[in-house]
Order: structure tokens, then sequence, then C-alpha cells
């Protein structure tokens, strides 16, 4: 799976084996005019299509046929900024093939917009992968994680850390924890889920509160005498830091947080809660005071067999620059301030 996703995002086709055929899929985002003569030289008949995520209704994706579009044409049309209603030829725009969902999957997985051009297969291809893999690659690989390193490193908030990484089996990303003190030997230790984020947790952005959230959190379970914080690799609620940067752009245009999600075919929130779980499990951790003002997180941790004691509400005052950022979080996703 990692090799397909890889082809993807240097822009080489990928074979889906759907129940319609063998389905040719690449990520337009990425590629150039040379890839895109590679693509229309192993389509087969049929022609080319142009999916997107957030191109649906309840009778499914919709394909808008692109056969004739060269490269200069089709990339206006990926434009994450350009709605449905605004898309040249709507008259063309059809039922989507076979496979389709399992194409768009396999472009979030690679942490590219949920867009694909498809054809039918011609000839073979070193990438291959079946609809019914994508479909359950992520709920596999969530739960495969394996502790990998571990090291003493003290922190300007909690002198008294560690941080342990811990691998998924298909050698993606790893996810980290932050130990203060002992708390795996506590009864009930202190626990924040935090998912990476770049421009907050390291830059300082002001857009968000993701870079309190985990400077408090630290200080928190140091004050405590200790604590554990997982830091896992979701960037942007899951959606990746390029595709972050682009769902700021169209929030600068006017779309809250959820809407810019979903104009570029995401959820609002694609995170998954699974690594966390398997984590605390292998650090013996079953019961925890959880450090959250995301309902979700409780719900997700509790689902997989982890106790929670007690909500720790866990929110820091608007900057100026995130008022809108935090009402929608309490607003359109519920969390708890």
């Amino acid at each position: 799976m990692q090799q397909a996703l890889a082809a993807l995002r240097r822009g080489a086709a990928v074979v889906l084996e759907a129940a319609g055929g063998p389905l040719l899929a690449a990520a337009p985002e990425c590629l150039d005019e040379a890839g895109l003569r590679a693509f229309r030289s192993q389509a087969g008949p049929g022609g080319l299509w142009l999916v997107s995520a957030a191109w649906h209704d309840d009778a499914g994706h919709a394909a808008l046929e692109v056969s004739g579009l060269g490269l200069a044409e089709l990339l206006p049309l990926i434009d994450p900024g350009r709605p449905r209603a605004d898309l040249p030829a709507e008259d063309r725009l059809g039922a989507a093939p076979s496979g389709t969902e399992a194409a768009l999957g396999l472009c979030k997985l690679a942490h590219l917009m949920p867009i694909a051009l498809l054809a039918h297969s011609a000839l073979d291809c070193p990438w291959r992968v079946s609809t019914g893999e994508v479909a359950a690659y992520a709920g596999w690989v969530d739960t495969t994680l394996v502790r990998v390193a571990e090291a003493r490193v003290p922190l300007a908030l909690a002198g008294d850390a560690r941080i342990v990484a811990f691998r998924p089996r298909d050698g993606g990303r790893e996810h980290l924890a932050v130990l203060v003190g002992r708390p795996e030997e506590e009864a009930t230790p202190l626990v924040r889920v935090h998912s990476e984020c770049f421009t907050g947790d390291l830059l300082g952005s002001l857009r968000c509160d993701c870079g309190e959230q985990l400077r408090g959190a630290l200080a928190a379970m140091s004050a405590a005498g200790g604590g554990i914080l997982l830091y896992l690799a979701q960037e942007g609620r899951g959606i990746g830091l390029v595709n972050k940067l682009r769902a700021y752009s169209l929030q600068d245009r006017g779309a809250d947080t959820l809407e810019a999600n979903e104009a570029l075919g995401f959820a609002g929130d694609e995170r998954t809660y699974r690594p966390a779980a398997a984590m605390l499990e292998a650090l013996g951790v079953a019961r925890v005071r959880l450090l959250t003002n995301n309902p979700d997180k409780l719900e997700a941790l509790a689902g997989a067999g982890i106790e929670i004691v007690e909500r720790v509400p866990h929110s820091f005052p608007s900057n100026g620059h995130n008022e809108g950022y935090l009402a929608t979080k309490a607003a359109r996703f519920g969390h708890l301030f």
C-alpha cells in the first residue's frame, strides 16, 4: 500500500481492482505533461474522468469526462475554490465508475486532495491494490503500532520527560508518547491526545489554539507530577499540512473550518483515535483523566476500551485571530468550552 501511495504522490498511476474491472487512477495535482501522457498511454477505451470527493449528492459521486483536455485545462478544474456549479461542461457530469470511492480514499491516505483522474486500465501496472484493501487499510494500520524507541528528553515545561516512539507496521509515520514523570505507574494518569500542528505547535500560529493546548498540557502534567501526552501524526485534523494550508486559503475567502474541509472533499474532521488507544494499551494504561474539550475523543477512547475516569477541561482565551475558529469548534464540532 505504501508503494501505491508513493506512486500517486510522484505522479504515477495506480491500478485499482474494482468490481467493474481494473481502474487506472492518478492524482491530478501531482501530474506534469509527461505524467498525463503516460496516463493516457495506459488507459483503455471509454475515456478519462475527473472525480472529486466534493462532487457528490445522494446518488453518489459524479465524474466529469475530460478525455480531450490537456494539463492546462485540467488543473483549473481541481481548484478547491471552484464550486461544482461553476464547472465547465456541466452537462458532461455523470455517474462515477465503480472503484471511485477507493481511488478517492487512496488520495486521502496519500495526504493529497481527494480528486482523482480515472480510466479503465489497458496495461499492467506494478502498483495494484484492490478496493477492499483500501477500505481495510486505515483500520488495520491504526492498530499495528510497535514500540521502537525511547529516550529521556528534558523539556522546558517538563524537566522529567521521556519520549516513546511507536511505528505502524506499514512503515508509515511514527506517533509519539511524551511521558512526564512515571505516569504508567499511576492508577489514573492525566492524559492529553494531541494531533500534530506544525503551524501552531512549532511556529506559534495564532489561527488556532493548538500550540497553547500543547504547552498548557505539558505544564499541567508537570504541575500534577506526571502525565502522558500522545502526539499523533494527524496534521490538520487528519488532512495533512498542504491541505490544511488550502483550507486556510478558503477560510480567508469566508468559509469556516468545516466548510473549508468539505469544499476540499474531506469530512470536517478526518482523524481517528485508534492509535491513541493502542499506545495507551502498549503503555499499560487502561484508566485515564482526559485533558480535552472534544467529545469525539471521549467517545473514541471509551469505545476502544479506555476508561475515562474524568474529563479535565482544557481551553485558552482567544487571541484576536482565532475567535471564529474557536466559535466554529463549539458550534459545529460540539467542543465543550
